[in-house]
């Protein structure tokens, strides 16, 4: 085993975090990337092989598994309202790119850690979300995700290939963008409040969310990364801990409160509820804690202070320049 990682979307949000821990830990890092979400300034200072493509293309793939043992898949189109938008795409992306992937890594034997999505369990009505439930995606992109998910199961039974499955609920943190109109919802509020402006509430603001932070996620993949299980494990990696958008931004509007000199917080203006979108989200995180002993360290509370403080500190730093 040669020990080398190979992150898909390692430019972007949560890959360039987990770019940061394989670093901070002496790994070797390549990193997969077409920059159409990610961007190589999140990598900035990480000694990183960085290999510009499309996972979705088989020769760029190939290229980046060289000498690679273990792979981080997080390469996909996020966002909800984009798959609306562009269902082809989102499918190029999420679900024959996992496709391309589990090829090359079958071909070499190497541990894949794909990042699923919470939204394949739709809108059951369960108390939390648990690994056991039927999944009822209810957009295109929970169903490109999904779809991953069967290639991951399909490979590990026919190939024998080492999967893990780990589904993520509403990662948020720094460097999450949040001037698209397919921003995360802290990263969108945070935007907001330092602008002094309004941010837009799609629907009631009384569905729910387990709002993870990327750092306790990240832990959480790397422990299945090195783990030794075998075929295919599905995994929840989130908090177990539900909090409406609407909580959300008065917890948000707390911290703004406490910057001297920061406008007021203005009023949220409503929106209708967006197609596609889950009303309650929240997981059950047993399975992670005993097949992988995950243990977040940090929490929301403490990572809404975090990523507000993040973003806080870009701000001050676009005033200046």
């Amino acid at each position: 085993m040669s020990g080398r990682v190979l992150v898909t979307g390692g430019a972007g949000f949560i890959g360039s975090h987990v770019c940061a821990a394989l670093c901070a830990a002496r790994r070797q890092v390549v990193v997969l990337d077409d920059l159409s979400t990610g961007a190589t300034a999140n990598l900035t200072g990480l000694p990183v092989e960085f290999v510009r493509g499309s996972v979705a293309d088989a020769a760029a793939v190939a290229t980046a598994m060289r000498g690679v043992d273990r792979i981080v898949h997080l390469a996909a189109l996020p966002s909800v309202a984009r798959s609306l938008e562009e269902p082809l795409a989102t499918h190029q992306a999420c679900a024959t790119g996992t496709a391309t992937v589990l090829d090359a890594a079958r071909r070499t034997g190497a541990r894949v850690v794909y990042a699923g999505s919470s939204s394949a369990y739709g809108d059951q009505d369960a108390p939390a979300k648990h690994e056991a439930l039927r999944e009822a995606p209810l957009s295109p992109y929970a169903a490109a995700k999904l779809a991953g998910e069967l290639y991951c199961r399909s490979f590990a039974r026919v190939y024998g290939l080492s999967v893990v499955v780990t589904r993520f609920f509403n990662v948020f943190g720094p460097r999450q963008p949040a001037d698209s109109p397919y921003s995360g919802v802290v990263a969108a509020f945070c935007r907001a409040l330092l602008a002094g402006t309004a941010p837009r509430l799609d629907g009631d603001g009384q569905q729910s969310r387990d709002f993870t932070y990327v750092e306790d996620v990240v832990q959480g993949v790397l422990r299945c990364l090195d783990a030794t299980t075998s075929g295919c494990e599905t995994v929840n990696l989130a908090y177990g801990q539900a909090t409406t958008v609407r909580d959300l931004y008065d917890r948000l509007c707390e911290l703004a409160r406490a910057v001297p000199g920061l406008e007021p917080p203005r009023p949220p203006l409503q929106a209708p509820p967006r197609k596609g979108d889950v009303r309650h989200s929240l997981a059950d995180v047993s399975r992670a804690k005993a097949l992988f002993g995950f243990a977040p360290t940090v929490g929301f509370a403490e990572g809404l202070r975090r990523t507000f403080d993040w973003y806080r500190s870009q701000s001050v730093r676009s005033q200046r320049a």
